[in-house]
């Protein structure tokens, strides 16, 4: 039995899973503890992976070489593309997913995957060291202590702790230890961090009840179906879009309802102060809604299934913290809830969280050597947020053993960009959830277009395979043949005026070149093609496929807008560009603000691009450091 390691992922949720099949993927010996080997990557919310800006992320997981969007193919028991009705920019892929199967999948993925090996334990304590006789050197982490005695060192360690540093849930005014229901709290590793001098605050996130489909009405209900045509996650042929899909349900609050909740108000941990934790301002608990929309007469919620094989529903937008007869008598007033039984009440949990201004772009942490964080303990929140930092620790953690440049995304190049730019450099005073708004270069990190951005860049360290990369490189030939073709195919009105005066388009006046009729509204490739067969046999011929002829669309309806958006990252890229020296004293340019001389000490900006999205970093701020470091 081995017990030194080139990494030491701690914690088996998506931030662990995803960093130590990335780390092993690419050649180090990774070790992940975790504390139940029956529940990685457990899905402890809600049993959905994707939707606004976080189906982005998945997307760019997989274009990188990730597991996410793959086991979510394989699980899916519903799949939507939300925004279908806005901008290719705001498309967003959501899909339901059987809870014990995603979970499963994630077992067998890491299981069976070369140079990892798993340990079932509670980490209780980091182990570190420093040069001796060297006060000037960073101390190093050099390994892990379980809470079975065992000491396992490493080069490298990742945490990813998720819920579980010093877990504290809440049901009205009980509350008990816990990572989450039926897991222990994790306890140590914050009392380490501390005593190395990282600040560590407290987050509350939570979770509604789980409902027992036996006892609900459907018949009285209204149902929401997946896509007629699902597409799927990952960019790669192995995986299929799902097939028998199960529906959603949607069920209202009502002015009842509140009046039962209300009831339970003197007795909220929230309300009376017993959770000192800042909650998720997007993902609040039924009973904040009711405070911040006190006029509101209903809410909608979502019931959705947790898997094929049980009767297990969580009810999407109810999470709450209210007492246990108090959120049991307020579903009872709920269309369809009325004889309602429930598997467990809802609950919130209170945990520890390390700011991530404590960090490089790397999520290496600034006080400790080949100490990596990712997950909620950067104080976000969302499975997607989680293994996409994961993923970027792991890599980074193994190019760093082997003396390779770091793997950083830029906030045009990804959204995984956008979100550890946003947490290092901004840091976060509630959980952190990605939307499509914190993307300034939105419509350049498009969903479809994840593998054509990221692909490459993940072939060149070794994590993208040779297949994926043929695979992608095939993709953006056809879309670039597409496009060509277009471009020099000439129709007549005779061609296509019937189609497009079905789909209001108006008639053409004379011949025009494919491309040209592309650009009006409604007008389709598919739509094209189903008129004009020479186009028709074009794609068949050079067996383009569906997810090669959207990709070709967009770039086609949208690429005025592309073109002014690359131009614009452009010049906000000359920023990124100048670097910053490590350690400099900004409190010897007196031109700056006070503010901002504090703040650029706090945060240590490694360019004057990351220096300018500091809160309350001023544009003359900038000046000062563009004019003392050089244009």
């Amino acid at each position: 039995m081995r017990t030194e390691y080139d990494i030491i992922v701690i914690g088996g949720g998506h931030a662990g899973c995803e960093a130590a099949a990335a780390a092993a993927n690419l050649g180090s010996r990774t070790l992940l503890i975790s504390m139940d080997m029956s529940k990685f990557a457990s899905m402890s919310c809600n049993p959905a992976v994707g939707g606004v800006a976080k189906g982005q992320i998945v997307r760019e997981i997989d274009a990188l070489g990730g597991q996410m969007g793959r086991i979510t193919d394989l699980t899916t028991i519903q799949f939507r593309m939300l925004n279908r009705s806005k901008g290719a920019a705001m498309w967003s892929p959501r899909a339901q997913c059987d809870k014990a199967e995603f979970s499963a999948e994630w077992r067998r993925t890491l299981e069976n995957t070369w140079r990892l090996y798993l340990w079932q334990d509670s980490a209780t304590e980091l182990l570190f060291e420093q040069s001796e006789g060297d006060k000037q050197t960073r101390p190093h982490v050099v390994g892990v202590r379980t809470q079975m005695g065992v000491e396992f060192r490493a080069k490298a360690v990742v945490l990813t702790a998720g819920t579980f540093l010093e877990g504290m849930m809440h049901c009205g005014l009980n509350r008990a230890e816990g990572g989450r229901a039926g897991d222990a709290a994790s306890h140590g590793i914050t009392a380490s961090l501390v005593e190395m001098g990282f600040e560590v605050d407290r987050m509350k996130t939570g979770t509604p009840a789980r409902l027992d489909a036996r006892t609900i009405d459907f018949e009285s209900i209204e149902p929401q179906y997946g896509d007629e045509e699902p597409s799927k996650f990952s960019f790669m042929p192995d995986t299929e879009p799902v097939k028998n899909q199960l529906p959603c349900f949607l069920v209202y609050t009502s002015p009842e309802v509140h009046d039962e909740l209300r009831k339970g108000f003197d007795r909220s941990p929230m309300f009376t102060g017993v959770i000192q934790g800042r909650g998720p301002r997007y993902c609040p608990s039924i009973e904040d809604k009711l405070r911040t929309f006190a006029d509101k007469e209903q809410h909608q919620l979502f019931l959705e299934p947790e898997g094929r094989g049980t009767n297990e529903y969580y009810l999407n937008g109810f999470s709450s913290s209210l007492p246990f007869e108090v959120q049991v008598a307020a579903l009872q007033k709920i269309r369809g809830l009325e004889d309602v039984h429930i598997y467990r009440a809802g609950y919130a949990i209170e945990y520890d969280y390390f700011p991530p201004t404590q960090l490089h772009h790397t999520l290496e942490t600034k006080l400790v050597d080949n100490l990596y964080f990712a997950g909620q303990i950067n104080g976000t929140t969302g499975y997607e947020e989680a293994a996409a930092q994961g993923l970027m620790a792991g890599i980074n953690a193994h190019l760093k053993l082997t003396g390779r440049e770091p793997f950083i995304l830029r906030r045009d190049e990804a959204y995984i960009g956008v979100l550890i730019d946003d947490l290092v450099t901004k840091g976060v005073d509630e959980p952190y959830r990605m939307f499509t708004s914190r993307a300034e270069h939105r419509i350049l990190l498009r969903q479809d277009n994840a593998d054509l951005r990221l692909t490459p860049k993940a072939f060149e360290i070794g994590l993208a395979t040779r297949r994926r990369m043929d695979i992608c490189d095939q993709k953006r030939e056809h879309v670039e043949a597409l496009i060509a073709y277009l471009r020099r195919q000439s129709v007549t009105p005779e061609d296509l005026d019937s189609y497009l005066n079905e789909v209001g388009a108006g008639p053409l006046s004379q011949g025009r070149k494919l491309y040209d009729v592309l650009l009006r509204n409604n007008v389709t490739i598919d739509g094209l093609a189903a008129h004009f067969p020479k186009l028709a046999r074009y794609i068949k011929r050079e067996e383009i496929s569906a997810e090669a002829i959207e990709e070709a669309e967009i770039q086609v309806k949208y690429r005025g807008y592309i073109e002014r958006e690359q131009y614009i990252a452009e010049k906000m890229r000359r920023l990124e560009n100048i670097a910053i020296p490590d350690g400099f004293d900004y409190h010897s340019l007196q031109s700056l603000t006070i503010e901002a001389r504090q703040k650029l000490t706090k945060i240590r900006p490694a360019t004057i691009g990351q220096a300018s999205r500091i809160p309350g970093v001023s544009p003359a701020d900038i000046n000062v450091l563009l004019v003392y470091f050089g244009r």
